[in-house]
């Protein structure tokens, strides 16, 4: 579990570095303001959720495995799948019903961090 998440973790931290200088660099030019924001925005929660698998990751290591970190980990993952995937392709296509999936991804992320917390928590001083 601690090497999926901390795997998991760094290659979305990349994808996210990817996805936005893509946008700086190539979708800046054809989007207008508010798209680019909503963009950025995808990006913005896009690379702090793949920071949190990172933490998910080396609790893991710490602390051992749990079901809560585990349900942590795939949370985020879900996050930012649904979340910033949702923000990229309703900034780039304009389809404005994916706004009402995004919540979701929302609701994700904040389970996730729960789960994350409830964990640390739980546990006693050695």
């Amino acid at each position: 579990m601690q090497r999926t998440f901390i795997g998991l973790g760094a290659l979305l931290a990349m994808l996210g570095v990817a996805v936005g200088a893509f946008g700086a660099h190539i979708l800046k030019s054809s989007l207008g303001e508010s798209a680019m924001a909503v963009y950025e925005t995808g990006v913005h929660y896009h690379m702090v959720h793949a920071l949190g698998l990172l933490i998910v990751g080396i609790a893991a290591g710490q602390w051992g495995e749990s079901s809560r970190l585990r349900w942590s980990g795939w949370l985020l993952l879900a996050g930012i799948i649904i979340f910033s995937g949702s923000l990229y392709v309703l900034s780039i296509s304009g389809i404005k019903v994916l706004g009402a999936i995004t919540p979701l991804g929302g609701v994700c992320f904040i389970a996730g961090w729960l789960l994350l917390a409830l964990e640390a928590f739980s546990r006693r001083k050695a």
